[in-house]
């Protein structure tokens, strides 16, 4: 795992202000922060090369694609040799939107969206049809609140150098 990295005030608010679209030009950055189209455009080549910013991404509306209905589902594995491949072949399934190893009763907690009930069905009989899968735990939303949260940094959020 990679050491934190040192960003400064100016980064993190640069970062706060693209967070929330990253498609704004660097010139409206610029004014929002203070600094020039120019210095806005080094900055964030610099964080993308420290591995600050992984990607820049489009969000989606799943309803507007007809990807209404969304579970969280916990997955165990059954300790054997299989254990291995079934991260992997989780990622292969387009359903599995976000896939976590985690610690407690289950080793994987997988978001998932289908377009009804009957295609989650569907997605869990594949789960269980992995080598490596003992079971799974299905929670159904209901109502999705929040999600793709913007970042907010202030100058009291920067990650320290730990090496």
């Amino acid at each position: 795992m990679q050491a934190n990295i040192q960003i400064d005030e100016m980064d993190a608010r640069i970062l706060t202000a693209m967070s929330a679209d990253s498609r704004r030009s660097y010139a409206d950055v610029g004014t929002e922060v203070g600094l020039s189209t120019a210095a806005v455009h080094e900055r964030v080549k610099k964080l993308v090369e420290r591995g600050v910013i992984r990607r820049f991404s489009l969000s989606v509306e799943p309803q507007a694609l007809g990807l209404a209905f969304t579970a969280f589902v916990a997955i165990r594995n059954d300790g054997g040799t299989h254990c291995r491949e079934v991260a992997p072949r989780l990622r292969e399934m387009p359903e599995v939107q976000e896939l976590h190893s985690v610690a407690g009763e289950y080793d994987f907690l997988a978001k998932i969206r289908t377009t009804h009930a009957r295609a989650l069905e569907d997605v869990l009989y594949a789960i269980k049809s992995i080598p490596g899968v003992a079971r799974t735990t299905s929670t159904v939303v209901l109502n999705t609140e929040f999600e793709d949260r913007p970042l907010r940094l202030d100058g009291s959020a920067t990650a320290s150098d730990c090496s």
